[in-house]
């Protein structure tokens, strides 16, 4: 990974955070994509690594700023060569209590800000007949679940777009892989309660949470795999197999 450029929607904590300082501690420039949460901390962090660290606000929902963003790092680093789509909300409530609001909301962020992005570096890869692209799906695209229509719509509409996109680009030695995490330990699991983390845990065959470096390291080997495309790699402990 050494010198190449990597963006990483979403990168300003979490699994974007572990991504973005997984890929640097391999040698690669980062583009940092945030929306509203400072990326500050994590830019420090990469560039104390001797890399380079273009921090980018944009609204990756919004086709124009996706743009932007993809334009950003080509006027920088002169090039693209690895897209890591993990920029995503949730807005969680039963289908009958769940708005259109809230449904479309998700869905402009998880769905088509993976779409914007693909589409945004598209050219770029395309000419360089090269590139790796990797979306972030979910166990819950894979498997649903209640509370979560809007969510799971939209991550299963990643792998959709995943497969068709590496049909696509595989002429031009462009990978689009897909990963799928389980529960994993971030800012969104904090909040749960003992009682929901002991449910939670009971359905993971390896009866732990996730660590977002665990995401990380599967991002990393799919940007190097050259001749892995259209697949999905579902990191969760077991948590599918276990329902």
């Amino acid at each position: 990974m050494k010198d190449k450029t990597v963006i990483v929607t979403g990168g300003a904590k979490g699994i974007g955070k572990a991504i973005a300082l997984r890929f640097a501690g391999e040698g690669a420039n980062i583009v940092l994509n945030y929306r509203s949460t400072s990326p500050e901390e994590v830019k420090n962090e990469i560039e104390e690594m001797g890399v380079k660290c273009l921090t980018v606000q944009a609204d990756v929902s919004k086709a124009d700023e996706a743009q932007k963003l993809a334009d950003a790092a080509i006027a920088e680093f002169g090039g693209i060569d690895v897209l890591v789509n993990n920029a995503g909300i949730t807005r969680d409530t039963l289908l009958m209590r769940m708005s259109e609001e809230d449904f479309d909301a998700v869905i402009d962020t998880n769905l088509k800000g993976c779409f914007n992005m693909m589409k945004a570096v598209n050219k770029i890869m395309m000419k360089q007949r090269s590139g790796a692209i990797i979306n972030m799906s979910s166990v819950i695209g894979l498997a649903g679940n209640a509370g979560q229509v809007n969510y799971a719509a939209s991550k299963a509409g990643v792998l959709g777009m995943t497969y068709s996109v590496a049909k696509e680009l595989a002429s031009r030695n462009i990978t689009c892989n897909a990963i799928a995490p389980g529960m994993i330990a971030t800012d969104m699991t904090e909040v749960l309660s003992d009682k929901v983390k002991e449910q939670i845990l009971a359905g993971i065959p390896l009866k732990r949470f996730g660590q977002p470096e665990e995401i990380a390291d599967t991002a990393l080997f799919l940007a190097k795999s050259k001749y892995i495309t259209g697949q999905v790699i579902t990191v969760d402990g077991g948590m599918v197999i276990g329902r």
